[in-house]
């Protein structure tokens, strides 16, 4: 199993999700975070003075899936999400060593 981590901009949450809805896969957690990566925030303007937005808006998505199909989903994320601008975000995919669905105590790729 596999979990996949994605921390991509807000607006782009919409075509994310209809692009693994084409893929038929069923779940996933959504969470409002906030950070930056290399770029270290935007500046930006506001009632005539510039500031430094350091904590960026973001939205990760958490997809625990069965080996096989990490790559088609990683892809489908990685191209609804892009917009080319710095700021798109990463994926990030890790090893699951085991899942429990709770309602029905199903363990392994069963539970997902």
């Amino acid at each position: 199993m596999k979990k996949i981590e994605a921390i991509i901009r807000p607006e782009r949450v919409e075509q994310v999700r209809r692009a693994l809805e084409e893929l038929r896969y069923p779940g996933l957690t959504l969470t409002e975070v906030k950070g930056h990566g290399k770029q270290r925030g935007v500046r930006q303007q506001w009632r005539g003075k510039e500031f430094v937005a350091e904590l960026l808006p973001k939205v990760k998505l958490e997809i625990a899936t069965a080996d096989e199909d990490a790559p088609m989903i990683v892809r489908a994320i990685v191209s609804a999400a892009r917009t080319g601008e710095e700021g798109d975000g990463k994926v990030f995919v890790l090893p699951v060593d085991d899942a429990v669905r709770v309602r029905t105590g199903e363990g392994g790729d069963d539970a997902i």
